[in-house]
C-alpha cells in the first residue's frame, strides 16, 4: 500500500529537457518507486527532432485507483522538473498553470548551429514568474564537483524527493537505485542522491 496519499487525481508529474541528459531513466526510476508504493502509473516520453540535443519530455501520471492516457493535458501539469532552464520554460508554456511546482537545473545546454540562447537571468524569471514555486538546483554544477555530471539526474532525483512534491521516499528509492547502480556505484550515486535532497533543503 502507499505511504503517502496524492494531493489530486489525477497528479500529472513532467520531466523536461534534452536528449542524452536522462530524462527516461530518471522517469523510469521514479515510476519503477511510485509502482512499488502501490500508485496506478502511466508514462510516456515524447521526443523532439534529434534524440540527442533535441527536446525530450517524459509525462507520469499517477492515481490511486485507475490507469489514465499517460500525456499531460495543456495546462494540467502539477510539478515539472525540469533538467534544462529553457525547457522547462516551454514545459510550463505549454502544461503549466498557476499552481505549478517546478524544479529546475539552471545550467544551460547551448544549441548547435550557432542559434543564441537567451538570456539566462531573463528565462529564470520567467520560470518563477510562471510558477507557485520555483526551486533552482545546481545539479550539474555540483555533479561536476563529484567528478563526472553524469550525476546530474540523480543529484536532481534527490531534490524531487527531498522537496515532498510527490508519493515518494528516500526510502522507496534505496532498492531501485542499488538495482541500477551494483558495488562501488551505489555509494557514489547514493552520494549525489542525498547532496541533492541537502540542495533543494537550502533552495
Amino acid at each position: 500500500m502507499a505511504t503517502k496519499t496524492l494531493t489530486k487525481e489525477p497528479f500529472n508529474f513532467i520531466v523536461a529537457g534534452v536528449g542524452g541528459q536522462g530524462n527516461v531513466l530518471l522517469s523510469a526510476f521514479i515510476g519503477t518507486a511510485l509502482v512499488n508504493e502501490g500508485f496506478m502509473v502511466s508514462v510516456a516520453d515524447t521526443f523532439g527532432v534529434s534524440q540527442r540535443g533535441g527536446s525530450v519530455t517524459s509525462h507520469i501520471k499517477i492515481s490511486k485507483e485507475t490507469t489514465y492516457s499517460s500525456v499531460t493535458l495543456q495546462g494540467k501539469a502539477d510539478v515539472i522538473l525540469g533538467m534544462e532552464p529553457v525547457e522547462t520554460l516551454r514545459a510550463l508554456g505549454e502544461f503549466g498553470n498557476p499552481h505549478v511546482i517546478s524544479i529546475v537545473n539552471p545550467r544551460p545546454i547551448h544549441p548547435t548551429g550557432g542559434v543564441a540562447y537567451p538570456d539566462l537571468e531573463e528565462v529564470k524569471k520567467a520560470i518563477t514568474r510562471l510558477s507557485s514555486q520555483a526551486k533552482f538546483v545546481d545539479a550539474t554544477e555540483e555533479a561536476l564537483k563529484m567528478g563526472n555530471p553524469i550525476y546530474t539526474n540523480v543529484i536532481l532525483l534527490g531534490s524531487l524527493v527531498g522537496a515532498d512534491v510527490l508519493p515518494i521516499s528516500k526510502e522507496a528509492m534505496v532498492p531501485i537505485l542499488e538495482e541500477r547502480f551494483p558495488g562501488k556505484l551505489f555509494d557514489i550515486n547514493m552520494k549525489a542522491f542525498n547532496r541533492g535532497m541537502e540542495l533543494i533543503a537550502n533552495a
